[in-house]
């Protein structure tokens, strides 16, 4: 907590005390619970209630936004009702008395998602988020072209890696490759004006919590939440570049269709799920795409010395996502 100048003063204040109901003589203690690229997330325990509460700083957006903490704040609320997600009860984004923003919500048990055991918890997991009722006008983001939307974010991400001497030129050249092979299988499709919900767009297994048949399963980390297309959320969940995020899992096209039927399943009659495979068929090479895009980016931010986030995990999986075998793999198999 040292790292973040003036967080242990915060988290004593009254006016922090006083929104959590937590007594002006008790002392909070925290500690260190995880970490990812742009957050860092401390737990402890309410004074009173003697729950699990998540302390959580964000550092910097993905999405660009000046007040990244409040809009993850906001889509956790509109998802409360599903009971799939952490309720949140405390946002500060102004960071008058911080130099970042925080946000407090429940502490969530539960385990990584085993790929190979526990897909049809992902299924109703997703399903039931989905088919929570959410307006055009409540305040995520909605890009009008999703596929397009992903595919103009590649192009701006990777220019970090072309424009930096540490990317190797052969690697440039094969990204820009698949980069142009991505567009061409999107320049005849239309633009989507089917349904729409609050989706979370980055569905690696750690970021699900399972407590298996008949407990309460959940999906959290919501960094990157719009009002878009489920499929994307689909195409994201089970792409090879998110599989093998956490693990070394790549899915077959079995696994990958029996999850879209159990998915469907939990989810009919609460939404129009038609047309759900053709537009997989586009949503996972380009979420692949995203993938290698974000790692090549970050390989490079990862060689600044003063970043102030550093995953030793995460820069081993970035060098994986950029061998040339990976690359290659996946131009063959998906594009």
């Amino acid at each position: 907590m040292d790292r973040i100048a003036g967080l242990k003063d915060y988290i004593q204040k009254s006016e922090f005390k006083e929104a959590l109901g937590i007594p002006q003589e008790d002392k909070i203690e925290s500690k260190l619970l995880a970490q990812g690229e742009y957050n860092i997330n401390y737990v402890f325990i309410h004074p009173v209630s003697k729950k699990k509460l998540i302390l959580r700083v964000n550092t910097g957006s993905q999405m660009h936004l000046e007040d990244q903490i409040q809009y993850e704040y906001h889509a956790l609320k509109l998802l409360e009702g599903s009971g799939r997600t952490p309720r949140a009860v405390y946002v500060d984004g102004d960071k008058k008395q911080l130099e970042y923003g925080i946000m407090v919500m429940e502490f969530l048990e539960g385990h990584a998602l085993d790929y190979r055991r526990e897909m049809s918890y992902a299924a109703q997991c997703l399903a039931d988020i989905h088919s929570v009722s959410v307006d055009s006008d409540s305040g995520l983001i909605m890009p009008e072209d999703p596929l397009q939307a992903i595919l103009d974010e590649c192009n701006e991400m990777v220019k970090t890696y072309y424009a930096s001497s540490l990317g190797e030129v052969h690697k440039k050249r094969m990204i820009e490759r698949m980069l142009k092979r991505g567009q061409q299988m999107l320049d005849n499709v239309p633009v989507y004006e089917g349904y729409r919900c609050c989706i979370n767009t980055e569905l690696n297994s750690g970021n699900f919590l399972i407590n298996g048949e008949g407990k309460d399963n959940y999906l959290v980390d919501w960094e990157k939440p719009l009002y878009g297309d489920p499929v994307q959320d689909l195409g994201h969940f089970l792409a090879p570049t998110t599989t093998f995020w956490k693990t070394d899992v790549i899915l077959g096209q079995e696994e990958m269709d029996d999850f879209v039927r159990q998915y469907k399943l939990y989810a009919a009659g609460r939404y129009d799920t038609e047309g759900i495979e053709e537009r997989l068929r586009l949503f996972i090479p380009i979420t692949c795409l995203r993938g290698i895009t974000w790692c090549a980016m970050a390989w490079v931010q990862y060689q600044d010395p003063g970043r102030l986030i550093r995953n030793e995990e995460t820069f081993y999986k970035m060098e994986a996502y950029l061998e040339e075998g990976f690359l290659e793999r996946i131009e063959e198999e998906f594009l």
